[in-house]
């Protein structure tokens, strides 16, 4: 059984997938090390099963919005049949298929706990017992992040749901209330909505729904489910929690004294990292937070063996930059010049709620914390043809952050039916560092709802 490997892997999400993959692709021996399911929370407990819970709501929607098709709907959501697809979507929990790929490179699996153990060594936990790896090249740590449980009176005494037991639940709950307005929140509230919820409220902190993004985002969805009859509560901090025995009602306290009552409470106040069995005190590191690392993703206070990706560095907690970060690591590892620039000037994310968010890059706000000189030019999604085609009431909102001296895009967003699908074009033009001028020479199809750039070109150049 061999024991010392080029690189070891710890955790078998996307991200350390991806490492291992890549420094196969780079001829290098690799192990990689999974306690759980190889495809890790994406696979099995976030980005797949929760859109297999949202897509069948959002063809209905779609659906109701064209005249043509409106009196076609006369249904609801097959609940019953959500839940299959789901199950399905997620492998119904099974990873052999993932197992049977990973082996497939060529690289090494070993299930079980892996830890470091110290320098270029590795310990796992496996049912057989304890083995002792040594890497040549280098250790990557892809362990993910978990649901955070915030320190509200109660709730750590109660019965709740995170973002793992939301998108596994078995059947929808009458009364659903969800603590935190970030993404898993909007999603989740939306798609159980759907799913046949009489009540669904949503508990949110801050002053508007997700946050981080543009405030026009916040406000466009929160007049979706004012019309879809979910209520958002904002400005609203909770500060206690109680249940009536193990299966009774939940109760929510505000700090105002308002009581909300439902029958699961979904705590989505967002992550933390998993390091805190992993290890790390053995070189020198923290045990509790992110793992902080350079562009190249090498442990700051390392001497270079040591990389994190993923979740497990706080850099982007997305799946799409996990995998990039490791894509980068596998080469590096090899002895290539890398940088993972992305992590700083184009994050990619998209919210798959009706309707969509999609944003890459930075917003006006971080753009002029940063001291740039940028200006933004919008346009409305519905007041193109290809988004009127979509049907009555199509709406949402087009926006780009304009660098004034450089004349790039810096930052992107838009809102409406399924502007995820748009946004790539904003992020080649980020990354490429595109001008409005050489933008100007991109000429968009006819009639689709990419025509929205040629709105906001022509709004840069004065033309209405």
């Amino acid at each position: 059984m061999r024991d010392e490997f080029d690189v070891i892997v710890i955790g078998g999400g996307p991200a350390g997938e991806n490492a291992a993959w890549y420094a196969r692709d780079n001829d290098l021996e690799v192990a990689l090390i999974e306690r759980e399911l190889v495809g890790g929370e994406c696979s099995y407990w976030a980005c797949m099963p929760s859109k297999a819970l949202l897509r069948p709501g959002e063809a209905l929607a779609a659906a109701r919005r064209v005249p043509g098709a409106a009196p076609a709907v006369t249904g609801e959501v097959d609940v019953e049949e959500t839940l299959r697809t789901r199950d399905a979507f997620s492998s119904h929990w099974d990873d052999r298929d993932q197992v049977e790929w990973v082996e497939s490179t060529g690289t090494t699996f070993i299930r079980g706990h892996g830890r470091i153990a110290g320098e270029r060594t590795v310990e796992v936990e496996t049912d057989d017992g304890t083995r002792t790896l040594r890497a040549r090249r280098g250790v990557v740590v892809a362990t993910g992040s978990s649901a955070a449980i915030p320190p509200i009176d109660g709730l750590r005494d109660i019965r709740t749901w995170d973002s793992r037991d939301v998108t596994t639940a078995k059947e929808i709950p009458d009364r659903l209330l969800v603590l935190g307005g970030g993404v898993v929140g909007v999603e989740m509230a939306q798609a159980f909505r759907r799913l046949g919820a009489d009540e669904v409220t949503i508990v949110e902190m801050g002053g508007r729904l997700l946050a981080t993004e543009e405030p026009f985002v916040g406000e466009e969805l929160r007049e979706a489910f004012d019309a879809e009859g979910i209520t958002v509560h904002v400005d609203a901090k909770a500060v206690g929690a109680r249940r009536d025995g193990t299966d009774g009602p939940v109760t929510l306290r505000l700090e105002d004294g308002t009581e909300l009552e439902a029958d699961e409470l979904l705590v989505a106040t967002g992550r933390r990292p998993n390091t805190g069995d992993l290890g790390l005190d053995t070189v020198g590191l923290e045990t509790d937070g992110y793992i902080e690392t350079d562009d190249q993703l090498r442990a700051v206070g390392i001497d270079g063996w040591l990389y994190a990706v993923g979740d497990v560095n706080g850099r982007a907690l997305l799946t799409h930059h996990g995998k990039y970060q490791a894509r980068l690591v596998g080469d590096h590892l090899a002895g290539k010049d890398v940088e993972a620039r992305a992590d700083h000037e184009a994050v990619v994310r998209v919210v798959f709620t009706d309707p969509q968010v999609a944003a890459v890059g930075r917003t006006e706000a971080m753009a002029r914390e940063q001291d740039l000189d940028v200006t933004t030019l919008s346009h409305g999604i519905g007041d193109v043809a290809g988004g009127a085609l979509l049907g009555e009431g199509v709406s949402g909102t087009a926006q780009l952050v304009v660098d004034r001296g450089k004349r790039t895009v810096v930052g992107a967003t838009f809102t409406g039916p399924g502007v995820g699908e748009m946004l790539h074009a904003a992020t080649i033009a980020i990354v490429s560092g595109l001008t409005l001028d050489d933008l100007w020479h991109a000429v968009p199809s006819f009639p689709t709802m990419s025509e929205v750039w040629l709105r906001l070109l022509e709004a840069d150049r004065g033309i209405s």
